[in-house]
């Protein structure tokens, strides 16, 4: 009798096994071809030139350029010109009239162009660094990308080959079943253990064929380096000169020099005024001119300069921080990278040694299968042991190259 309660609450994404799969073919091949003469660092730039980043590097090349037009100018800010006119037509009416025009010119205050000058050097070196920091930024990208690569190719290859050693079982099976020496039921395992391989294959050519899309979007290449093992660097500490280290500190000196230019400039600029004036009397048909000059000096107000002071400090605050928060972070990744490579590299001694156990185990296994001596079962469980170990190996072999490459990033080394 049926369930009336299962089929109520019936799954709807329940698939009727007699319903055809909608299948979505997509051309998705991501071929890529290994080159020999092409190397890591040409990869970098091939990522760099084709990264959008460009854009805001460029502008920040603009600030710092109108930093210097600034600077050297010849007064603080643009000049003015003033016209005024008196007369007396909707009063007195005596035919009083006054004229007078000038030229307001703004003065440089005590230290504010060296001020200037000094925030336009360090925003030009902002950007060098800026564009120092990037660059080490993208090779992480781009190492971890190639390696990426590198890695799933080799998972993929251990598909296929345990998809082979699937097949030569079954293929072995299946003589041995015509020759009734093997019941049905080994046959049927050996099928299920080749699908299984199969499907491993579709899944791992699939990973790679992602991996391959995700290296040509961020550097715009179809090839990839045959070669791209880099040699470990000699460095074992933290460097100042970490391109990321010095565009934080170029960005802190800049926050410092910006600081000290709100002090000078928290109070307006004087004004000297050139100027001429010319008169008329009431009743009086002459006119009388004259030249001017005046000064005008502000004061320094508080309304003006604190939230001036205010953003400044803020700035200074942040990049310091951010100093600190680098240099701590850095420290962190450079010891994970010194640790990582030690810890793979004994991996990588007792994968070589469970490798070849295993090979051997396999091979007196299969001449003990084929002599009747072992059933199938532990021949596939011996099989899967030294796929395991052959995995390992090789997943060892690409980390440990992967990880000399993660520490040359941590110590700031460019492929």
């Amino acid at each position: 009798m049926s369930c009336l309660f299962c089929q109520a609450h019936a799954s709807p994404f329940e698939i009727d096994s007699n319903e055809a799969l909608p299948i979505l073919h997509i051309d998705h091949d991501d071929v890529l071809e290994g080159s020999a003469t092409l190397s890591m660092y040409q990869v970098l730039e091939a990522a760099y030139a084709r990264n959008p980043q460009q854009k805001l590097l460029q502008a920040l090349d603009g600030e710092a350029q109108a930093s210097y037009t600034r600077a050297k100018s010849m007064l603080p800010m643009a000049p003015a010109v003033g016209v005024r006119h008196v007369n007396d037509s909707l009063s007195s009416g005596r035919g009083e009239r006054e004229w007078e025009a000038g030229l307001d010119l703004p003065v440089w205050l005590p230290g504010q162009r060296a001020a200037r000058q000094a925030v336009a050097n360090h925003a030009q070196e902002g950007v060098a660094a800026s564009r120092e920091g990037f660059m080490m930024q993208l090779a992480g990208l781009v190492r971890d990308t190639v390696w990426d690569v590198a890695m799933r190719e080799n998972d993929f290859k251990l598909a296929q080959y345990r998809h082979e050693n699937a097949q030569a079982i079954h293929k072995d099976v299946m003589a041995r079943f015509k020759a009734g020496e093997l019941p049905r039921t080994d046959t049927m395992l050996a099928e299920d253990e080749t699908l299984k391989a199969q499907a491993a294959v579709i899944r791992a050519e699939a990973e790679v064929k992602h991996a391959r899309h995700r290296y040509t979007q961020l550097t715009g290449l179809d090839i990839l380096p045959a070669r791209p093992t880099e040699d470990l660097a000699s460095i074992r500490t933290l460097q100042d000169n970490h391109p990321l280290l010095k565009e934080a500190r170029t960005k802190l000196a800049l926050a410092e020099d910006e600081l000290h230019l709100v002090n000078i400039e928290k109070r307006e600029n004087p004004m000297v005024n050139v100027g001429t004036r010319t008169i008329r009397g009431g009743f009086d048909t002459q006119f009388n001119s004259a030249l001017t000059l005046s000064l005008r000096i502000p004061f320094d107000a508080e309304v003006r300069a604190a939230p001036m002071l205010a953003t400044a400090n803020s700035n200074l605050a942040r990049a310091s921080a951010e100093l600190d928060r680098l240099r701590l972070a850095m420290q962190t990744m450079l010891h994970e990278a010194m640790h990582n490579l030690e810890v793979t590299h004994e991996e990588l001694e007792i994968a070589t040694r469970q490798r070849d156990l295993a090979q051997e185990n396999l091979r007196l296994a299969r001449k003990a299968f084929q002599l009747g001596e072992s059933d199938l079962v532990s021949l596939m469980r011996i099989q899967a042991l030294a796929t395991e170990a052959e995995r390992a190996y090789r997943s060892r072999q690409t980390q440990m190259k992967w990880d000399i490459a993660k520490f040359n990033q941590a110590v700031g080394v460019l492929p």
